[in-house]
């Protein structure tokens, strides 16, 4: 068992508990529900802006504690305010130390699109993350068949939300369908937690036409996203480079300045 297949199952007794305290009718009653969403496609087409989705990150498995100081909302306005296309929240607090009250923090201020990542498997976790105050859910093929994705990207679009796939092989393009509005090439592989930046040069071509693409997972410097931007990508996900700082938002203020430079 990988610890990939470690996190599914815990993900799956997490859910059964969710549904067993709190209803799909208590979900849609929730403030944020009927909201209108922020759209990540639109902010990452707008070539005015940096297209970092910057993430907000407390932990890893591979890493361990990365911040455990820092705090949600102002980490993530401050990414916004300096520069950022969208933010990523981890919600996952088992192995990610996140909150699914931190996306409902930050939306409670913030204009701009916010991203929920976690391992969604279940409907009611599409339901919920709308609940919550999130824009775009994270779909990941590795744990998902073809028709998982197909039910649950679709069940996201009813409701306003964008999708993105994470792929990490070009075999995993076959679970694409016309609800995913991103494809997020992730560079490190989920089952073995190693990193690989060709990942997403390889795969940048076999990316169909009609879907945005972003690149995720070992972007540390600037001369590596202008390096993909070249490759075609549209976003760049990069949240480890900035959170391991003890100021995440100077760090990334100086990373867009030097970006822009």
């Amino acid at each position: 068992m990988t610890f990939l297949d470690i996190i599914i199952e815990n993900k799956k007794k997490e859910a059964a508990i969710l549904k067993a305290t709190t209803s799909v009718k208590e979900l849609e009653n929730r403030k944020f529900f009927k909201r209108d969403t922020f759209s990540l496609s639109e902010s990452l087409l707008d070539p005015n802006k940096t297209g970092i989705i910057a993430e907000f990150k407390r932990k890893s498995p591979s890493k361990g504690v990365i911040n455990s100081l820092s705090s949600v909302e102002e980490v993530t306005s401050g990414y916004f305010r300096e520069g950022a296309t969208g933010v990523s929240v981890l919600t996952d607090y088992q192995f990610f130390g996140g909150s699914r009250i931190d996306i409902s923090s930050i939306r409670e201020s913030s204009q701009f699109p916010v991203l929920r990542k976690d391992f969604i498997i279940d409907e009611y976790q599409v339901i919920e993350s709308k609940s919550l105050g999130a824009d775009v859910i994270l779909l990941i093929a590795a744990v998902l068949g073809a028709e998982e994705i197909l039910n649950l990207s679709s069940l996201a679009r009813s409701l306003g939300l964008e999708v993105l796939l994470e792929i990490h092989e070009a075999a995993e393009l076959d679970k694409l369908n016309h609800y995913v509005n991103i494809i997020g090439v992730n560079n490190r592989n989920l089952k073995t937690f190693e990193v690989n930046s060709e990942v997403s040069e390889i795969l940048a071509e076999k990316i169909p036409d009609g879907f945005l693409k972003i690149s995720e997972s070992g972007i540390s410097s600037t001369g590596a996203l202008k390096k993909l931007k070249s490759c075609g990508y549209n976003g760049f996900l990069i949240g480890e480079a900035f959170m391991s700082s003890p100021d995440p938002v100077k760090t990334f203020s100086e990373f867009v300045n030097d970006l822009r430079q």
